[in-house]
């Protein structure tokens, strides 16, 4: 997954100008967010994961929390999840997933990316990536 260029320029801004990230590394030591959420997208994702996000009847993104349970210690620059991620099942509707984001529950995009096959959802299906599947790096 690639860092999206807005979290990038974010990240930018934190180490070298000390300015605040909403939900990450505010002024406030109370309100770092505590959960990011995954979601699937029928296209490139844009700033938000509202941009080409799955339409399929019974989608919902999937809440996973920021701690050192449900992620990987990050070594070489990455991390992934450390458990199996599973979104709710098609009940009806269709879409074509072609990439997956990690954002704020807000909806801002952190990192995104291309899946290695595209893949269809239709009535049954249960979208899930395996642990260490999800792989986020600043690049």
């Amino acid at each position: 997954m690639s860092t999206a260029i807005a979290f990038a320029n974010s990240l930018l801004g934190l180490i070298y100008r000390a300015a605040a990230i909403a939900d990450i590394a505010d002024n406030d030591a109370t309100s770092p967010a505590t959960t990011l959420s995954i979601a699937l997208h029928t296209g490139v994702p844009g700033a938000t994961q509202a941009t080409n996000e799955a339409t399929y009847t019974s989608y919902a993104r999937v809440t996973i929390n920021r701690n050192g349970t449900d992620w990987t210690a990050p070594s070489g620059g990455s991390l992934s999840n450390a458990s199996l991620i599973q979104f709710p099942s098609c009940t009806g509707g269709s879409n074509v997933i072609t990439h997956v984001s990690i954002g704020y529950s807000s909806g801002t995009v952190i990192h995104y990316g291309a899946l290695t096959a595209s893949r269809t959802i239709t009535d049954g299906t249960q979208p899930q990536f395996a642990a260490s599947a999800l792989v986020s790096m600043i690049t």
